[in-house]
């Protein structure tokens, strides 16, 4: 079946980034029309799912990653701050919906949960000290308290320390106004807003192909997988926020943007614990110290987690490896995306990291007791019988050119757009969706030039401080902070 009329944005993954953009559209411009197209039965089952995701809501308040040490000892805070900024956009967004009433009850999908660090040995208490003295003057992170305190660390998390042994060195940060959100809930209630905007869901439909017509439109065919009735329509614009499988349909697509890009899957697992004595003390987020060779995205944290209003604790996440790009992919994924263009890049980047293809070799080899010795590292009266091993979902880490090194991995989200604007993809995670909000502003700016400008005023309406920097002005960051606390019911 072919329709007739090109619809104005095709947005292909039922995800929080297309959920985003297709709540921005719907309100930017309301008289356009929206498809959405997910392969599977419902959205946010992918990256977006709870259980798929740590839900840190990324405000750089405990990662480290954010903030490695440099060779010379100093630490820079630029990396943190601009990842804070991006939250607190997300964040005036979301208030924005609640006052609107398109977002209902706060507490459905974001709730206050303190982010914290913690480490122990001389080295990295050093380095913790380091980073919070470049942090505690900067408006967006003047709550950050520090502790060597075995006694504070206790109070702020018991967990961490009961039974720990004496006379070794601890250090802890803590902000207060952490949060967890739940994207899984976030996604369903905007794509729900969408679709009362006028915007079309199309579940268990699977995009097939993507092909730049003559009259500059997009010809994207599709299959029901339910009927298996195929379906073609051509798009203005066409957003590809199907996590790994991005790369994939951008391939398809063309675009000479996509050219050297390839992506490296990574899976995941967590232990999780439902046991309400050991969820009732510890109420936190905590990251500490990436193993070497260990990504980025393996930063090993205890996290407290609130789903359909129950309490859980996650630990993890323990690294390993299927060529799926997509929980729900194909066994075929990493083998199907090499092009000649980026054949170069991806062996240059097995070349030069031999420690991340050992750690993963390690992850994968490691038995149930040693997961559970990783977790005693965090929470050393942790017991089997309480925990129970979780599959996350993939991470899709890019690989793109590099002109010295001939291919780079790298840890972070890019937004891939053709030079018309009449396509873009994102690839890549973390930050991922803490930050959707400003990525798919991003998207609009390079996208839709000529009606951008026409944009700005009722984007500021709903995101006040847009293209400004919060933490250069702390009157202003003091009462924002307050002002969105205040609408999503969390604490300051």
């Amino acid at each position: 079946m072919t329709t007739s009329q090109p619809v104005d944005v095709a947005l292909i993954g039922g995800g929080i980034m297309s959920a985003t953009l297709a709540t921005l559209i719907s309100r930017l411009q309301p008289d356009w029309s929206i498809e959405i197209y997910e392969r599977l039965g419902d959205v946010a089952q992918e990256s977006s799912n709870p259980w798929n995701n740590a839900g840190t809501g990324h405000a750089a308040m405990c990662e480290l990653n954010y903030m490695p040490e440099a060779p010379d000892g100093t630490v820079n805070p630029a990396k943190a701050l601009q990842i804070n900024e991006q939250f607190q956009v997300s964040r005036q967004f979301w208030a924005h919906l609640v006052r609107e009433g398109v977002l209902h009850d706060p507490n459905t999908f974001i709730n206050t949960a303190p982010h914290m660090t913690f480490v122990h040995g001389e080295k990295d208490v050093e380095y913790l000290c380091k980073r919070f003295e470049a942090l505690r003057n900067e408006p967006l992170f003047q709550t950050m308290e520090y502790s060597t305190d075995t006694r504070q660390i206790n109070a702020w998390a018991p967990l961490l320390m009961t039974k720990r042994l004496a006379g070794d060195t601890y250090a802890a940060t803590r902000m207060s106004a952490g949060t967890d959100v739940d994207f899984g809930a976030l996604t369903h209630e905007l794509m729900d807003a969408a679709v009362t905007s006028g915007a079309k869901l199309r579940l268990n439909h699977e995009v097939r192909g993507l092909k730049k017509l003559a009259d500059g439109t997009w010809r994207i065919r599709s299959r029901d997988l339910v009927g298996r009735t195929p379906r073609e329509i051509n798009a203005r614009f066409v957003f590809v926020g199907a996590g790994g499988w991005a790369l994939k349909l951008l391939q398809k697509s063309g675009i000479p943007e996509i050219k050297g890009y390839g992506v490296f899957p990574i899976s995941g697992a967590f232990l999780r614990t439902d046991n309400p004595e050991i969820v009732s003390q510890h109420s936190a987020k905590v990251y500490s110290q990436a193993a070497v060779g260990a990504p980025p995205m393996s930063v090993p944290h205890l996290d407290a987690r609130v789903v359909d209003g129950q309490s859980s604790l996650l630990f993890g996440p323990y690294a390993g490896f299927s060529p799926k790009f997509l929980k729900n992919g194909n066994l075929w994924d990493l083998i199907t995306q090499l092009r000649p263009g980026n054949i170069i890049p991806m062996l240059a980047v097995a070349k030069d990291n031999p420690s991340l293809i050992s750690y993963l070799l390690k992850e994968l080899t490691a038995s149930r007791a040693k997961k559970l010795a990783a977790l005693r590292e965090f929470m050393p009266t942790a017991e089997a019988k309480d925990w129970h091993l979780i599959v996350a979902g993939q991470r899709a880490q890019v690989i793109k050119k590099d002109p010295k090194k001939g291919g780079i991995l790298q840890f972070g989200t890019e937004l891939i757009a053709a030079g018309d604007g009449s396509i873009a993809g994102l690839l890549g995670a973390s930050p991922g969706a803490s930050t959707a909000v400003p990525i798919m502003i991003d998207l609009l700016k390079r996208c839709f030039p000529n009606e951008y400008p026409g944009w700005e005023s009722e984007l500021t309406k709903m995101i006040p401080t847009l293209g400004t920097n919060l933490n250069d002005d702390p009157d202003r960051a003091r009462a924002v902070l307050a002002e969105t606390a205040e609408v999503l019911q969390i604490e300051l």
